[in-house]
């Protein structure tokens, strides 16, 4: 277990963390994980299934997020980082021989190094002292209504015994690629130690009607020239509620985006919406009436081209 403690912290020494995620090391938690779920949303492999680089990616980016996304983790990281600008020399051993890294001289900085990698280091220590456990990490797959609604769920339990299962309370908004840490359910102690930590990696399936943006939902509508032309009033499906009606200006577009307000997710930080877009259904085949009833309308509004304004011969 200890040397792939070394492993890990060698990583860290090697990888700057926050430029994955491109985010200030200054930047507040709550950036940190906006920036996460903005980067894995876009990068997850169901997303990218013909793209290597991005599954790629993607392990970088929750790599990172598996250190600074964590108060704790991230305050190690830090500091290890700091104390790594420059100095006298530290050799760690490793799986693959010793590994040499400049310190900047430090008081104190033997018991950290022997805390981070583990007792009976290079820097001495009792090699009986207390370690905590590994943190581990697992995946838990929802569908797109748990993960709306939010549900109690079962996962294994780290290095337990075997068929041993935690609870895990998965709350309403769940995002894709969210971990949620589940404290003391990870790799046990050593010597009296601590246990470590066990992270939820939340997988979402799709809904066939709705979609997510954050909070909100979104819903496709297809209605007709007509209706897009001279407005209406349609029924729209909500998510596990009734319909509503929406009110669909005069003129409007083909990919406009019109709002229903509170009727998206529902968390604790508060309703989110439901974001409907309208698509303007094209007839692929007319009839001799609606063929007739076209050219009509087309005299009728006879004018310039739509398209002068590209400046090309219409």
């Amino acid at each position: 277990m200890a040397e792939a403690v070394t492993e890990i912290r060698q990583e860290w020494l090697q990888k700057d963390y926050y430029r994955v995620l491109g985010v200030s090391p200054e930047a507040p938690q709550d950036e940190i994980t906006k920036a996460y779920r903005a980067l894995a949303r876009r990068l997850h492999p169901d997303r990218n299934s013909d793209d290597p680089a991005s599954e790629e990616r993607f392990k970088e980016v929750s790599a990172a997020y598996d250190v600074v996304g964590d108060a704790e983790r991230r305050q190690q990281y830090d500091e290890i980082r700091r104390l790594a600008a420059g100095g006298r020399p530290f050799v760690a051993p490793g799986p693959a021989g010793a590994h040499s890294f400049q310190f900047s001289g430090a008081e104190g900085i033997g018991d950290l190094l022997t805390n981070l990698f583990g007792g009976g280091g290079p820097f001495g220590g009792d090699a009986n002292r207390p370690r905590r456990g590994a943190d581990h990490q697992t995946q838990i797959s929802l569908s797109f209504s748990e993960a709306v609604n939010g549900v109690t769920s079962e996962v294994a339990s780290g290095e337990r015994s075997e068929g041993a299962r935690s609870k895990v309370r998965i709350p309403a908004g769940v995002a894709d690629g969210q971990r949620i840490r589940l404290r003391g359910k990870g790799g046990l102690g050593a010597d009296g130690g601590p246990p470590g930590d066990l992270y939820v990696i939340v997988r979402v399936g799709d809904d066939p009607l709705f979609g997510r943006d954050g909070d909100h939902l979104t819903l496709t509508v297809p209605v007709s020239f007509s209706e897009a032309a001279m407005g209406a009033r349609i029924d729209v499906p909500t998510f596990e509620g009734p319909p509503v009606a929406l009110r669909l200006p005069a003129g409007t577009r083909s990919g406009r985006t019109l709002r229903v307000r509170g009727r998206g997710v529902q968390t604790e930080r508060g309703s989110g919406d439901l974001l409907v877009t309208v698509e303007v259904v094209v007839p692929k085949k007319l009839n001799a009436a609606q063929r007739r009833a076209l050219e009509s309308f087309d005299e009728a509004t006879k004018g310039p081209p739509p398209r002068q304004h590209l400046g090309v011969p219409s």
